[in-house]
């Protein structure tokens, strides 16, 4: 849905062959490596979240730099692990990768505009998505303590109100605290520690946009903030996430 919308409703600089290529080349290296590592071959969903990040994030005026990135985020979740999790997020290591590395790429931070109905559409599905994954209060207390900074900016500066509603609105950052930091795969497994990253990464991005005056920020900031996470799993130990149905948890 937030993919089909942007593509329609925003004119995104978003090719279907992009969207495409991107798709058949992270599903491609997922159920590859999967098979070769011999584990379990119908597990692709989290291929397919992956490609949508990449899909809804980046932009390229080439046709393979998505499928490139897109099979490079995939693998780093089978080669790039510390006390057997995946530490990065693919999605935001593909888009860092592809800004660093690749001729021809960007992040289109106002791509979905500042509309009313779009931020409470993010809101709204954004909370369905981190309920299920019981992540819901990462996403919000990142959102509290960027939105707090963002408060006593405009405060300090004199600026008006509508500033901050205007930031507030922004469809990109609802979109990182719903759908990217509450990823619970490569975020802390104790809540109380998720809590601690959740306030690092929005005060790091924080800093990076409005001190260091810097694009991307929100990007930016998870992936400067990894490191993070195996150290806070270290010192605050706890059971990892699993996806388990209702049934198999029974």
């Amino acid at each position: 849905m937030l993919l089909g919308a942007g593509v329609f409703t925003r004119d995104f600089s978003l090719r279907r062959e992009q969207m495409l290529l991107a798709f058949v080349a992270g599903l491609g290296t997922q159920v590859v490596l999967l098979r070769r590592l011999r584990l379990d071959s119908r597990n692709v969903l989290s291929a397919v979240v992956t490609c949508f990040g990449l899909s809804i994030l980046l932009r390229a005026d080439a046709l393979w730099v998505h499928p490139l990135v897109a099979s490079v985020a995939v693998a780093s979740k089978f080669v790039l692990r510390v006390r057997g999790r995946h530490v990065f997020n693919p999605a935001n290591l593909g888009v860092v990768l592809a800004l660093t590395l690749l001729p021809g790429t960007w992040v289109s931070a106002g791509q979905w505009g500042h509309d009313l109905a779009a931020a409470v559409w993010f809101v709204m599905l954004g909370t369905l998505v981190t309920g299920q994954a019981r992540r819901w209060e990462t996403s919000w207390i990142f959102l509290a303590t960027w939105l707090g900074l963002a408060a006593l900016r405009t405060l300090w500066l004199g600026q008006a109100p509508a500033v901050l509603l205007h930031q507030a609105g922004n469809g990109a950052l609802l979109l990182f605290a719903f759908f990217m930091i509450s990823d619970p795969m490569t975020t802390p497994a104790r809540r109380g520690a998720r809590l601690v990253h959740a306030v690092t990464v929005a005060a790091v991005a924080f800093a990076w946009q409005f001190v260091a005056f810097r694009t991307n920020g929100l990007v930016w900031a998870l992936f400067v903030c990894v490191p993070l996470v195996p150290l806070l799993n270290l010192w605050f130990p706890a059971p990892a996430h699993r996806w388990t149905s209702p049934a198999s948890a029974a």
